[in-house]
């Protein structure tokens, strides 16, 4: 049980605790009331503003809506006042612009063109517009007259500033590939920058805006005539340049080049100097074609619209493709007249040209690409007319190497070499310049199967076949001709000349590695025809040794007076000796063997064979007394019959 004492003091604890509780309580009902009276008062503020911006709104909307519908008016009046500003601009422009296109673009080109712009607007206003207003007739009327202009002013820059190229400046070009030093690089400039950037502008609007392409047709006709131009210019200059240097010197880039851009050829006796010239100049052109034709067709891009730009270069190109062709059939025509003359050495001129048409065919066929068939078959007709052309050549010279008559009065007196074989030999080194031309021009005649796996192999076979077919043709010639001499030493000395000349001159050049690809023992063959020749030409001395042989000399017994019989025959002997020495002598002396060594070598021969037979003869009879007058029967020591041997196949002597 609790002490009443303490149950007083808890009860007082607790009565503190709610009179505490109930202030507390007091407290938040005043804070409540007058939060309440707060809330009313800011609802009534409230209501009281909404009314007020609600009569606001509804005075302000009105006001609103009708500067709207004001402003709108005011940009409509705007619009129709510009377009009224518009529409009337394009009644002016006859008036504004008439001016300006009666004097032309010359020098003035954007100007031009700008107003050529506002005439075209106008056109299409009145057209979509206006269709039978009298002002589209005016514009159109001048923009006819503006486009007419601008088609005019484009020839007119053509014309004025399309320069034939010099031939110097065609030269450094050329000579640009073939340069080991490092040069600048020649740029071609056919127009002037100003006057190409107006070419271009007009071209381009006249294929957007003018609708007229009778541009492209003035552009490759100027065009056209300055490349043929160039061309023939280069022609033209090789001919006055010929009567002093050959080929000529260009001097358009200074301290750049050593000599010629293009080194002369060696001078092959029996050929024309003009006809080297032509020969050159051909050459020269058709390098110029390709190099000045790309140039032509890097301009061209920029002014003729790409879709017309092959069929443009075609038609520019023609003229001078078509020069050098005709110049190029017209060589094979002299050629063919030539082989019909049976002058060799002109035919000769195809060669070098086939070549390099052959070399510079890949170019060629680079720059027409793109062009007709008909102007990409040009150059390989060309070709097959020159290698055509050139089988023939090879297949006449052949035959009349075979077929030379044998005219007493064409026969060299003293058996040197025949014109017939320096000129086989002369004509066969010269092809040593063109095997491969010359392979494949027998090749081109070929029908065989080999022929057509055409290669170098193929083409040196049978250029070997050919050249040992003339050397077996001129052998069976010269061996007919030797009949003509009466004489068989003259013959022989004749061929042994021959054949020897043959002989060094294939040692002298490629020839004999040519003729061994199919003969072999070619060269043995030849030194044993020159000995065979040298033995038949010493028979000729049978009748003068005859006499003092041994053999054929009386026998007589020593200390045993001669009888008149034998003293008889031993003049007889000295008198032959003598007298078919001198007149050996005397003949042999006039025949002529070039070849120094040989000369030596066949008077060397004799000279041992003669003396040693002539001495032991002399030794013999020195001191028989066959006659009181020995010096008339002994009239030549050993040693003066050497001296007269050594002065054999030598008129000067």
């Amino acid at each position: 049980m609790i002490p009443p004492q303490e149950a007083s003091a808890r009860r007082r604890e607790i009565e503190d605790k709610l009179k505490q509780e109930e202030e507390t309580l007091s407290f938040i009902r005043d804070n409540l009331e007058k939060s309440d009276q707060l809330t009313k008062n800011m609802v009534s503020i409230l209501s009281s503003f909404e009314s007020r911006l609600m009569k606001l709104e509804n005075s302000i909307i009105p006001v609103h809506k009708q500067t709207e519908n004001l402003q709108r008016l005011q940009e409509n009046v705007e619009k129709t006042l510009s377009c009224l500003d518009h529409v009337i601009s394009y009644y002016h422009v006859a008036s504004d612009t008439e001016k300006i296109i009666r004097e032309g673009p010359t020098g003035r080109l954007e100007e031009y063109l700008g107003s050529m712009a506002k005439i075209q607007k106008a056109v299409e206003y009145f057209q979509d517009n206006s269709p039978d207003s009298p002002e589209l007739n005016k514009v159109k009327l001048l923009f006819e007259r503006g486009k007419e202009s601008l088609e005019s002013e484009f020839r007119s820059l053509m014309t004025r500033h399309s320069k034939v190229v010099s031939p110097v400046l065609i030269l450094d070009l050329i000579s640009g590939d073939d340069e080991l030093e490092v040069q600048e690089e020649v740029v071609l400039e056919h127009l002037p920058e100003s006057a190409l950037q107006d070419v271009v502008r007009i071209s381009h609007w006249l294929v957007e805006y003018g609708r007229n392409h009778d541009f492209m047709n003035v552009y490759y006709q100027i065009r056209s005539s300055q490349l043929d131009r160039s061309i023939k210019g280069l022609k033209e200059h090789f001919r006055k340049s010929s009567s002093s240097s050959g080929v000529p010197y260009s001097p358009a880039i200074p301290n750049k080049r050593k000599d010629t851009p293009t080194k002369k050829p060696v001078k092959r006796p029996g050929r024309d100097d003009m006809l080297d010239v032509e020969t050159d100049a051909y050459i020269h052109c058709v390098s110029a074609f390709v190099k000045l034709a790309q140039s032509e067709y890097q301009l061209l891009t920029d002014i003729i619209p790409e879709h017309h730009q092959k069929k443009t270069f075609d038609s520019l190109i023609q003229d001078a493709l078509d020069g050098l062709m005709l110049e190029g059939e017209n060589i094979v025509s002299a050629a063919r007249k030539a082989i019909i003359r049976h002058d060799f050495s002109t035919v000769l001129t195809v060669f070098p040209i086939l070549r390099h048409l052959k070399q510079t065919k890949p170019e060629f066929d680079q720059v027409l690409q793109g062009t007709a068939a008909s102007t990409k078959n040009k150059l390989p007709g060309l070709i097959t007319s020159m290698e055509t052309i050139g089988a023939k050549a090879l297949e006449d010279f052949a035959d009349n190497i075979k077929n030379d008559p044998d005219k007493e009065y064409n026969m060299p007196k003293d058996g040197t070499v025949h014109e017939l074989t320096s000129n086989a030999i002369l004509f066969l080194q010269q092809l040593l310049d063109f095997q491969e031309t010359a392979g494949a021009m027998l090749a081109s005649q070929e029908t065989s199967s080999s022929a057509t796996s055409y290669n170098s192999e193929f083409s040196k076979r049978l250029l070997s076949t050919y050249i040992c077919k003339v050397l077996g043709n001129l052998q069976l010639n010269l061996l007919s001709k030797s009949k003509v001499y009466e004489d068989p030493a003259l013959s022989a000395i004749f061929l042994h000349n021959n054949y020897n000349y043959i002989l060094k001159s294939l040692e002298k050049s490629e020839l004999i590695q040519l003729v061994a690809v199919t003969q072999k023992t070619a060269e043995r063959s030849y030194r044993e025809h020159i000995e065979q020749q040298i033995q038949t030409y010493q028979r000729s001395w049978l009748k003068v040794t005859d006499y003092i042989t041994e053999k054929n000399l009386p026998v007589f017994q020593s200390g045993v007076k001669l009888r008149d019989k034998e003293r008889q025959m031993i003049k007889e002997r000295f008198k032959g000796f003598n007298d078919g020495l001198e007149e050996l002598c005397k003949i042999q002396k006039a025949w002529a063997v070039p070849d120094t060594e040989q000369r030596d070598r066949i008077r060397q021969i004799q000279k041992k064979i003669v003396k040693e037979t002539y001495g032991a003869f002399l030794q013999r009879y020195n001191n028989v007394p066959f006659t009181k007058n020995p010096e008339k029967y002994v009239k030549y020591q050993v040693d003066q019959v050497g001296d007269m041997i050594d002065r054999l196949f030598d008129t000067s002597a």
